[in-house]
């Protein structure tokens, strides 16, 4: 009996078992999305491990350890979601503001991964201060000529210089964020506004050689600066679109651009 059974095929006691083919592409590993990269193109960025934001870290850098990110709403409200967009370091910022005054060094691409909002930050507000002191001295400087008398040191000129700068650098890098996605660009809001905080650089060197008392050159050091800074926004704005025809978006963002540098020389240096 014990030896009949075992006489017997194997086929007849497992049953058929049918090959499987399997293709040289499906043994590649899937590709596995850059976490360093992805995590700094949201607003805010996701918390990694131990509730940290990962700090500052150069394209291609792994992130410690397996935790999954948080990504519920209340990644807004936690200060360190934001910390990845101030850990950055002195020669990054510096590389930075260099490109920013040289539009053709490609900054769009030194910021694609790894935005940053400590150097913007601190532009707008060293420029804020500048305007202030540096437009109450210039004033100064034209009025001596005349009478001494009639001058005032005006305080408003800080109020006025925080509001439009503050303003400025945060709603209008947003407005165009949602003017390019509602025509069919998918922008980085967060990189919108290291872009434009950067493009502000170049009035706080501007800012100093308008206290020159002559009217003709401060007109065109202003003219000069306020083109430098357009021409820096249209040419990464164009690198960003992708191909996409968004030519009339990019020439009003210039030409705003440029009527904040007008702005800047009528009200605080006139």
């Amino acid at each position: 009996m014990d030896e009949g059974y075992a006489n017997l095929p194997t086929s007849h006691l497992l049953g058929s078992v049918p090959a499987v083919t399997v293709t040289p592409e499906e043994r590649k590993p899937a590709p596995v999305a850059d976490a360093g990269t992805s995590r700094l193109q949201q607003f805010p960025p996701v918390l990694g491990a131990n509730g940290g934001g990962g700090g500052y870290q150069p394209a291609g850098t792994p992130l410690d350890g397996d935790v999954e990110p948080q990504t519920n709403w209340r990644g807004y409200f936690n200060i360190a979601s934001y910390a990845p967009y101030f850990n950055v370091d002195t020669d990054a910022v510096v590389d930075r503001l260099i490109s920013s005054v040289y539009p053709m060094d490609g900054f769009f691409r030194k910021i694609d991964a790894n935005p940053d909002m400590y150097g913007p930050l601190w532009i707008t507000t060293t420029l804020i201060f500048m305007l202030a002191a540096f437009g109450n001295f210039a004033t100064y400087l034209m009025q001596r000529k005349t009478d001494l008398n009639i001058w005032n040191f005006d305080v408003g000129y800080f109020n006025w210089a925080a509001s439009v700068m503050y303003g400025y650098a945060a709603v209008v890098p947003a407005v165009f964020f949602f003017l390019f996605q509602y025509f069919g660009s998918r922008p980085s809001l967060v990189r919108f506004w290291c872009m434009w905080g950067y493009s502000l650089f170049i009035f706080i060197p501007a800012s100093v050689l308008l206290l020159i008392p002559v009217e003709f050159l401060r007109w065109v050091i202003i003219i000069l600066a306020g083109g430098a800074s357009s021409w820096f926004i249209s040419s990464n704005l164009k690198e960003c679109t992708e191909g996409a025809d968004m030519m009339v978006l990019i020439v009003s963002a210039a030409v705003l651009q440029f009527a904040l540098a007008l702005f800047i020389k009528v009200f605080f240096f006139a």
